[in-house]
């Protein structure tokens, strides 16, 4: 099968990759549309060390199992669900877990992924493939909700205006919070405009920070992003990281334990939730869709993520 393999930061289409053999409890998984995602561009620099086939957004069809022939898309940990943290609850921060197309397990930018059959979620017919592919990223932003960092009414800044920052916005005002999202790019901001009248948006060249937000979150994916944001929360405030950066990152933490600043995690995030977000439309994800490639042009695909401000660019993988 054709695939997009990663090793170190070089990667490559291979054309006769091996078709997955499911592990006991996994379901063989036929790709049909599958995203980019900034994670994606992290790996390629070095992020997580790597290597084998990238891309965790996805919808595919179900070759076996209760959802047999339904198109599926899939939760990203394929935890072990016997060690103490699982059983605590916690089964995305498993020791033993592999993340697809992540941490030791092939992703999604192949012909066929091999997914744990507990870690699928049917697509309701009415909601589009194009939509579902949106699911693992909005999943992400309703984890803020989830980890109740933030409450109705509370002012609260969004830092980049790519995909996980528009779809955090989204999330964020139609919890009731007052959004502001700070950004580089006019056209990204414009379509969020677009989207959603109730959402403000500066360019951070123009924004005047006044450390008067009860919550920032970094959807920058830079290491400028939590500097920034310390810039805009108020104190007692608090900072949600969502981004992920290869290398090192350095910071003066005196501000942060002078203003008695909370900065927290946040990582993967409620997949039922975001399909009932999407599915009744709550969340707009279509005009985020920048370009889409078929799986041939997998390289080019992230070239052109790497190389403009795209906000998301879809593979077409098989047909439905």
């Amino acid at each position: 099968m054709k695939a997009l393999y990663l090793s170190g930061t070089h990667y490559e289409l291979k054309h006769d990759y091996p078709v997955p053999e499911p592990q006991n409890g996994e379901v063989l998984v036929r790709v049909l549309r599958a995203g980019v995602c900034e994670t994606d561009l992290q790996l390629i620099q070095g992020y997580m060390g790597f290597e084998g086939v990238l891309g965790h957004e996805f919808v595919g069809i179900a070759e076996t199992g209760a959802l047999a022939g339904r198109r599926v898309v899939g939760e990203i940990n394929c935890s072990c669900w016997v060690c103490n943290t699982c059983r605590s609850g916690l089964p995305t921060h498993c020791p033993n877990r592999t993340v697809l197309g992540i941490l030791g397990h092939d992703g999604a930018f192949a012909e066929y992924i091999a997914v744990p059959e507990r870690n699928l979620h049917a697509v309701p017919d009415s909601l589009s493939t194009d939509e579902a592919v949106f699911v693992e990223p909005v999943a992400a932003a309703y984890q803020i909700l989830r980890q109740r960092f933030v409450e109705r009414g509370q002012s609260v800044v969004v830092l980049g205006d790519g995909r996980l920052g528009n779809l955090c916005a989204q999330v964020l005002t139609d919890f009731g919070c007052t959004v502001l999202v700070i950004g580089k790019h006019t056209e990204k901001l414009q379509i969020l405009q677009k989207l959603n009248v109730r959402i403000d948006t500066a360019l951070l060249g123009d924004s005047k920070p006044d450390r008067s937000a009860d919550v920032v979150v970094d959807c920058t994916g830079s290491g400028t992003g939590l500097p920034t944001a310390l810039q805009y929360v108020k104190p007692w405030g608090t900072i949600v990281l969502k981004t992920t950066v290869a290398g090192e990152q350095t910071l003066a933490l005196a501000p942060i334990v002078i203003d008695e600043v909370r900065v927290a995690g946040s990582r993967c995030g409620p997949f039922s939730d975001a399909i009932v977000g999407l599915d009744s439309g709550r969340i707009t994800v279509n005009p985020l869709i920048s370009d889409r490639f078929d799986l041939r042009d997998a390289v080019a695909a992230l070239k052109t993520t790497c190389s403009r401000p795209v906000l998301k660019v879809l593979l077409d993988i098989a047909m439905e």
